[in-house]
């Protein structure tokens, strides 16, 4: 491959030493065509090796989140103060940071380096788009608006929600074989998606579903319009269809399950849909090293997909759909049920899988 002859690509990672930093030093490992080099996290953890700063001081307790080990490699990279990193010396940057913070230091990034980023904080600017590679590869000639507009030789580009991600890809090849009038969608989504903050307690989630997510089903609304829309070669018009959701949190580890109803445009047969899914290609021409081999499974078993048993298929970067039947309640209504995993194709791994298409794109070289 063209690209294994090419000098690897030196990596950022900030907001290196929290969990969803960690999810990009595994999907870094390895990796044929780029490198983590230089990691950046709070005030607290700069200054010393990244072993360090994973290890709490008074208990010597290691905090290491992920289920895959650390690459030692990286474990004694010394750790900067992020709001002050040196970005000369890498040709992009992973940013794994909170949205405020977010706000604050990506375009500070952006005026000179490519951003892949996981916050929120720039999904809704016009100029931005939020790509799905595969689904929606060609908004990425949006980033050239983007640097001309603000004059940022870089640029940012967000990951979508978790759980925007499966019902944006299972609903692609539905909007292009027979068009979508409205989507319904009800989210069970796992306790890792809330990270590892005191937003969902343990004690309360047990025996239990938590039947509000703050923000999320807003997100989930106004990120699949966007995904889905029509680029016009300088500007995103958001899909017409109307999408309503629900989003609850379940005791489940990791992998969202996501119940999805959609009114089709055409009339169609659940085998139509089951053909459409199953054959959907979004990477012709492409050999992007993170990518499944097929972005949708289709499951025939009836007691099909379930977070346990499928949320790792094909490394967790596809969705596995389920269920599909007819809904007499819509106008050509159809019916499924997807397993998306919300930390790797729906977080780092994800990421990686986008600089990856931009790579290939000649946006990041």
């Amino acid at each position: 491959m063209a690209r294994a002859k090419r000098e690897m690509l030196r990596a950022a990672i900030v907001g290196a030493t929290g969990i969803v930093g960690q999810q990009f030093i595994v999907a870094l490992h390895n990796h044929p065509w780029i490198k983590a080099t230089t990691l950046a996290a709070s005030e607290r953890s700069a200054g010393r090796s990244y072993k360090e700063a994973l290890t709490d001081p008074k208990t010597g307790a290691f905090r290491w989140y992920c289920d895959e080990p650390p690459d030692p490699a990286v474990m004694n990279i010394p750790v900067q103060n992020a709001s002050e990193m040196d970005v000369a010396g890498v040709d992009l940057i992973f940013s794994a940071i909170e949205s405020e913070q977010a706000q604050v230091l990506e375009p500070k990034f952006a005026a000179t380096k490519p951003v892949i980023s996981t916050a929120s904080a720039f999904r809704y600017e016009k100029d931005v788009p939020i790509l799905i590679p595969g689904i929606n590869s060609e908004h990425a000639a949006l980033l050239k608006q983007q640097q001309k507009a603000r004059g940022w030789k870089g640029f940012v580009t967000p990951d979508p929600n978790c759980t925007t991600i499966g019902l944006a890809i299972t609903l692609k090849p539905i909007y292009d074989a027979f068009g979508i009038r409205a989507v319904l969608m009800t989210s069970m989504q796992s306790m890792s998606g809330a990270g590892r903050s005191p937003g969902v307690i343990g004690l309360d989630i047990l025996d239990n579903v938590i039947p509000y997510i703050a923000g999320e089903e807003e997100k989930v609304q106004k990120e699949t319009q966007k995904i889905l829309g029509f680029f016009s070669g300088n500007a995103i018009q958001p899909a017409r269809f109307a999408v309503s959701c629900t989003c609850t949190r379940v005791n489940v580890r990791e992998g969202h399950t996501e119940s999805v109803f959609v009114s089709t445009e055409k009339k169609c047969e659940p085998e139509d849909v089951a053909r459409a899914m199953s054959e959907y290609d979004g990477f012709k021409g492409l050999s992007l090293p993170s990518a499944p081999k097929r972005l949708i499974v289709v499951h025939p078993d009836p007691f099909r997909p379930q977070p346990r048993l499928d949320r790792d298929t094909d490394n967790g970067m596809a969705t596995v759909v389920g269920r599909i039947r007819k809904d007499p309640a819509l106008e050509n209504g159809i019916k499924y049920l997807l397993v998306s995993h919300n930390t790797k194709m729906g977080a780092a791994r994800g990421a990686v899988l986008e600089a990856e298409l931009l790579i290939e794109g000649g946006y990041i070289s």
